[in-house]
């Protein structure tokens, strides 16, 4: 019996097969625990989740009020401009039709807008009056000057602050058209593949607004805004012809009665957008030929004050200190003869 307990033992198989079952307990028992999960760890990762969200619950509360108390104060700002506005009636003595469109171009939209215009047009030339009598009476500006200039210099400060919101409204209007007209042909190109695939007009709209923004983000806010139109305006027609009213550019417009005259008619829309966007590609083709053919002549006073000088420095400078050197050599040998 004992004989056979030892041989038992001392079998390889029974040792391999009992290092193998203890191999196997020992692994069930290291990854058992882990399974199971750490309670503790559990608890603590519950309360971290809910610590970060109770904290982005009250950064957004604090930015709420922020906003809340910012929006107050332009509130408060726009009324009492819009007050003033109206108590004087600027509307009927500085705005027009013109004045209208201009804002629309330059991205100023609503009756805000107009009223900060009209409010700044008041008070701007008082300011640039004020300024200019400080410089010129206080700070002895052109105190050479006889007192009739001195006036006619404060008269001419209360012209610039005038009409410096129109110069700004301008300037802003002039950088929008650029940026959309700049970025049109490629808009053009996109929606005509989104309209060939299969897409309807303002799916086509909302897609090129997406892939437009990087290019030109005014260009991208107006496909946004004709896309709410095309779904509020009773009349379609209307959405198209604000476009091109916001924009200002001969090339919009012409996409637009393009569209108009398809839904009226029923024609495709791809056809015209394919001829409208070639068009586009050889109108900015033939902006940019224009303008390296007015390169040359604009570069001929530069070339002459800057580059022909030092270029003759460089060419002729190498001769001249050879002469300077030889005259030297000579005078130092002749003087060595003597």
């Amino acid at each position: 019996m004992t004989d056979q307990i030892v041989k038992s033992l001392t079998d390889p198989s029974f040792l391999i097969a009992l290092l193998v079952a203890i191999a196997v307990f020992a692994t069930v028992f290291t990854v058992l625990p882990s399974l199971s999960g750490n309670p503790l760890k559990g608890r603590m990762k519950a309360v971290a989740l809910e610590r970060d969200e109770l904290r982005a619950k009250q950064r957004i509360r604090l930015a709420a009020e922020a906003e809340r108390r910012h929006k107050g104060l332009r509130e408060q700002q726009s009324i009492g401009m819009r007050n003033i506005v109206e108590r004087l009636d600027l509307r009927r003595a500085l705005a027009d039709e013109g004045t209208l469109n201009k804002l629309k171009v330059a991205g100023f939209r609503g009756q805000n807008p107009l009223t900060r215009f009209l409010f700044f047009r008041l008070v701007l030339p008082f300011a640039g009056l004020a300024l200019g009598a400080v410089y010129v009476f206080v700070f002895g500006g052109f105190a050479e000057k006889p007192f009739f200039f001195k006036i006619f210099a404060c008269i001419i400060m209360a012209y610039a602050g005038f009409y410096a919101p129109v110069l700004y409204v301008n300037n802003r209007a002039a950088k929008r058209k650029q940026s959309i007209q700049t970025a049109w042909p490629d808009a053009l190109d996109l929606m005509l593949i989104c309209v060939e695939s299969g897409m309807s007009i303002e799916a086509a709209m909302r897609k090129v607004a997406d892939e437009i923004g990087a290019q030109s983000v005014d260009l991208a806010e107006e496909f946004v805004l004709t896309n709410a139109e095309l779904s509020y305006l009773t009349e379609r027609r209307q959405a198209y012809e604000n476009l091109a009213s916001r924009t200002g550019l001969e090339s919009v417009k012409s996409v637009t009665q393009a569209l108009i005259q398809a839904e009226r008619y029923g024609t495709p829309v791809a056809q015209a957008l394919r001829v409208l966007a070639a068009e586009s590609r050889d109108m900015r083709m033939n902006a940019a030929e224009k303008k390296a053919a007015a390169l040359p002549p604009k570069l001929t006073v530069p070339m002459i004050l800057f580059f022909l000088p030092v270029l003759f420095a460089i060419i002729l400078g190498p001769a001249g200190m050879q002469i300077s050197q030889r005259g030297i050599f000579g005078d130092k040998q002749q003087s060595s003869s003597e």
